[in-house]
């Protein structure tokens, strides 16, 4: 006995079409993440100045 339903369309397509390219959303991350790195630095070093 098969549970496949017939209905079911098989969606099989290459992995290189089927993923988006994540080059931008990964240096987008980064430089968010490195200027929040460095605005906690700048206040920090402001706070221990004081």
């Amino acid at each position: 006995m098969s549970n496949i339903n017939p209905l079911q369309k098989e969606n099989k397509q290459p992995a290189s079409e089927s993923e988006p390219e994540l080059k931008g959303t990964l240096i987008a991350v980064f430089s968010i993440g490195a200027f929040i790195v460095v605005s906690w630095f700048i206040v920090f070093a402001l706070f221990v100045a004081r």
